[in-house]
């Protein structure tokens, strides 16, 4: 595409060479890039347009790569990547091998810190802002936190040490009242209705001019001067400001989408001593009508026509669903059945379809914004009180409620149901995202049970066995993606807790496998000819079945575990423990995610395939292992 000012815009430093009064056209022709890359290698939209003009605002204010620009949630930071010397690569963003989904310090040196996941960009510029500080170095650094974040706790354990520490760092609250999903809870509305005094600022302005020209702003004298004006403050606005309570100086809300004046405000806030925050108001998908019509769709539309906004969609008839929507179906259906039943998500209700359980029984649905650890003590508070939550969480993420986890519902072997979507590999967001760990982290547990469906009628009972009274924590994992059957639904009835199945006799080698993963293992067993291969679903890690242990042991020397998770901490391990254990010495091979380096990027299916647990993967381990 032939752009005025985007083609002669290869780093920072080519768009600081620009007058200002030509910012507002190279924001356009940086959304209009944005679309059209997205429009056929799919993304993250929404986000990256509704921060277009702060973007381009940053990278001319500040002298990066120098200055520090920490980005929160990554899916905002579209932008960023075309600016900072990789528009010409842009076309491979999450593609195997080409750019990674979200900033990562290893592709560039402008991407200063990793941000898969949502609230760590204030801890982590306070940390750089007081490690220059430390190491003598004057520059400036600025932590954009926004699409819901400010709900996440680490962001107000950020702002409590913020407020203690001495710095100069700047927070930019990009406010656009979303996060996938609209953001909901106190902080959102606290947000949407927050404003300032004019009169005030400048009262302010002109009497810290004063204080520097004579001496008078050590930091002592600082902290009291902003004590004193956010009592001045408080006169003269009726609304409290729960950032200047911190001694953390607020300015704002500023129209987010108006360049030239973010610029104005950037550079007289650059050099201010002291902590800061500037709100903005942003709207997500700002630009792109049908994004920002619908901005919860457009997060991540898929493919689409840039003119028309027509997305493309496939016939998904006589497709399997979504296990995600599996889910959803039988939650509400096991709500019809059980008035104990409560729904808990932290800002997913449409990405793990806790929306059907919202839609029909809102009452009984609860999103509380980015915040899993709450997710997981809320729920633990409900349980306590007889109700029976089911608490959805992706698998990536439920590993910042891990002490929540033990602390709050093993000890008391509360009866919550952990819902782990998009379990094992998820493809394109690569590292941050794959729920890798979840298996090898639980198991160590006491008082918990885990499982995991090979399809969607083992899912909608291991759904149903888990809401029978007494059963504790109970967690069920299950992938990103469609399923294997297309009629789905299924007579609910109870498993037996710690009993795994067979699925096919043989005497050559044992393959043992849990979840969805042992699809490909029975493609695996029709391509492996002149080979007897017994196949077990164990369908539960704790308590795993001793029987199914006991058996393999005695009659294979040749054994292989197959996990959409680690290796080192999962089934393959569980199983290995047992042997030894019992003295079985069977020759046993685990396959699964490795823990030596991280999996990066790519589709399922490629990424299986490196790792050796697609069917062809599985299939040579058991040609060579028989």
């Amino acid at each position: 595409m032939d752009y005025k000012y985007l083609n002669n815009i290869t780093y920072p430093a080519d768009l600081r060479s620009l007058p200002v009064e030509v910012l507002p056209d190279v924001c356009s022709e940086l959304r209009d890039d944005i679309v059209r890359e997205l429009s056929v290698n799919p993304g993250h939209l929404a986000s990256s347009l509704g921060v277009t003009e702060l973007t381009v605002a940053l990278h001319y204010v500040f002298n990066t790569p120098d200055d520090r620009i920490v980005w929160d949630v990554g899916h905002q930071a579209y932008g960023h990547k075309i600016l900072t010397g990789r528009r010409e690569t842009f076309h491979t963003n999450r593609k195997m091998g080409g750019l990674h989904p979200f900033p990562t310090p290893s592709e560039s040196e402008y991407d200063t810190f990793t941000c898969g996941h949502a609230s760590n960009s204030i801890s982590a510029a306070l940390g750089m802002a007081v490690a220059d500080a430390h190491n003598g170095l004057s520059r400036h650094v600025v932590a954009v936190i926004g699409d819901g974040s400010m709900s996440g706790g680490l962001a107000f354990e950020g702002l409590n040490n913020v407020s203690s520490s001495p710095n100069d760092l700047l927070i930019i609250l990009n406010d656009n009242n979303m996060s996938i999903d609209r953001s909901v809870g106190g902080m959102k509305q606290y947000l949407l209705s927050l404003n300032t005094n004019e009169s005030y600022n400048r009262w302010r302005d002109r009497a810290a001019r004063w204080l520097r020209e004579h001496g008078m702003l050590n930091e002592k004298r600082r902290r009291k001067t902003i004590r004193l004006g956010n009592a001045v403050k408080s006169a003269l606005s009726p609304q409290a400001n729960v950032f200047e309570g911190m001694d953390i100086r607020y300015f704002g809300p500023v129209d987010g989408h108006d360049v030239k004046e973010l610029v104005r405000v950037l550079r007289q806030l650059k050099d201010m001593k002291g902590p800061k925050l500037l709100h903005i108001h942003t709207i997500k998908g700002k630009g792109y009508a049908p994004a920002e019509k619908a901005a919860t769709i457009w997060h991540a539309p898929g493919k689409f026509d840039p003119e028309t906004g027509e997305r493309q969609k496939q016939d998904t008839s006589n497709m399997p669903p979504k296990y995600q929507d599996v889910f959803g179906e039988t939650l509400v259906e096991l709500a019809q059945q059980n008035p104990k039943i409560v729904g808990v998500t932290p800002a997913m209700p449409t990405g793990c379809s806790m929306n059907k359980l919202m839609a029909a029984m809102p009452e009984r649905a609860f999103d509380v914004g980015i915040a899993e650890g709450h997710a997981v003590t809320f729920s633990g508070g409900m349980a306590k009180e007889g109700l029976l939550p089911f608490c959805n969480i992706y698998s990536a993420f439920a590993q910042r409620a891990y002490d929540n986890i033990i602390h709050d519902v093993a000890i008391q072997r509360l009866n919550v149901v952990f819902c782990f979507d998009r379990a094992g590999i998820v493809g394109e967001d690569g590292a941050t995202h794959h729920g890798a760990f979840d298996l090898a982290a639980l198991r160590p547990i006491p008082n918990i049970t885990i499982c995991a469906p090979m399809n969607e009628h083992e899912l909608r009972c291991m759904m149903y066995t888990a809401q029978q009274p007494d059963m504790g924590p109970f967690v069920i994992r299950y992938p990103r993606g469609r399923g294997m059957m297309a009629d789905w639904r299924c007579q609910l009835q109870p498993l037996a807790i710690g009993k795994g199945r067979k699925l096919r006799d043989g005497s050559d080698v044992a393959v043992l496998s849990i979840g969805h993963i042992g699809n490909n293992v029975t493609r695996a067993i029709e391509m492996a000819k002149g080979v007897s291969v017994a196949h077990y679903d164990m369908r539960f890690l704790k308590p795993i079945d001793e029987d199914i242990l006991n058996e393999v042991g005695r009659n294979f020397k040749h054994v292989i575990t197959v996990e959409d998770g680690v290796r080192e901490g999962g089934l393959g391990s569980a199983v290995l423990e047992f042997f030894a254990d019992h003295g079985y010495n069977p020759h046993v091979v685990r396959l699964g995610m490795p823990s030596t380096e991280f999996v990066e990027h790519g589709t399922v299916a490629e990424l299986q395939h490196v790792i050796g647990i697609d069917a062809e993967g599985i299939c040579k381990c058991i040609m060579h292992n028989s």
